[in-house]
């Protein structure tokens, strides 16, 4: 089950930004662990090495290579880098993003297209320079990670870019699923919500303006109502059962990997 013997994948945001697992390092160890050939991409070349070094230790095969995934010519030379060092790609994981605080009043214009490329940019590239390759290699797979910040709106802290740049990836998403269903390309996304992965300590707590990286991590337990936050292998499982044969039949769809806050009433 959930098996990926022979196949080339491709993860974006492979490294994280401090100690732990994040969603796209856990997603690349866990598909090298279910027999996959992963190229891990990440800006911050020490971070994407680590998540290599981790899978060579157990025994995968996996390469790093740096990239800044919101520029064409670094997807591109990235995709083509991939496919020389395993000669194929079968599963492309779009997983790069990050939010900024602001309204439609508050928010600059220069973070506003800053959020637009690093969220939805980043995955219009990936689909864009992937696509040929997966085509020959069909049936194949993208899953591009959005956020439950595109489904739930804060009234008393907006961040109204990342919002619309993640609700964004669902529809690329499905626009891409349609386009290459003939071709046997699926093209899924995963939605996280409150996740506790290192971006929690070493970024909202600063964004947040918390003193307490504790109290702030018992506040966001308490909004889920299974009582606790995800974390890396919650994302890494469901990208992995839609990047898998077992997912064969599904496309174009939405897998919320929330703990439930979607379902809840306000």
């Amino acid at each position: 089950m959930l098996r990926l013997d022979g196949k080339v994948a491709l993860v974006t945001g492979a490294g994280t930004v401090g100690p732990g697992w994040g969603n796209g390092k856990a997603t690349a160890v866990l598909l090298a662990r279910q027999g996959a050939q992963v190229f891990c991409l990440d800006i911050n070349a020490d971070a994407v090495a680590e998540t290599v070094s981790i899978i060579a230790a157990e025994g995968g095969a996996a390469a790093a290579h740096t990239c800044d995934v919101t520029r064409g010519d670094d997807v591109a030379e990235a995709v083509a880098a991939c496919v020389a060092r395993f000669g194929a790609l079968d599963i492309l994981v779009n997983n790069v993003g990050g939010s900024a605080p602001g309204g439609a009043v508050s928010m600059p214009e220069e973070a506003w297209d800053a959020q637009m490329d690093l969220n939805l940019r980043s995955v219009f590239l990936g689909c864009k320079h992937a696509l040929p390759h997966l085509r020959q290699r069909a049936p194949s797979a993208i899953v591009n990670l959005a956020s439950i910040a595109c489904l739930r709106m804060s009234e008393d802290r907006p961040h109204i870019a990342y919002s619309a740049s993640k609700h964004g990836v669902i529809a690329l998403s499905k626009s891409v699923a349609m386009e290459n269903a003939r071709a046997g390309v699926r093209c899924n996304t995963v939605i996280p919500g409150l996740m506790h992965t290192p971006l929690v300590e070493h970024r909202l707590v600063r964004q947040l303006g918390a003193n307490d990286a504790a109290a702030l991590i018992a506040r966001r337990n308490a909004q889920v109502p299974m009582g606790q936050m995800g974390d890396g292998w919650d994302v890494a499982h469901a990208v992995l059962f839609l990047a898998s044969h077992e997912a064969k039949h599904i496309t174009g769809t939405e897998l919320l990997v929330d703990g439930g806050i979607s379902a809840r009433m306000p």
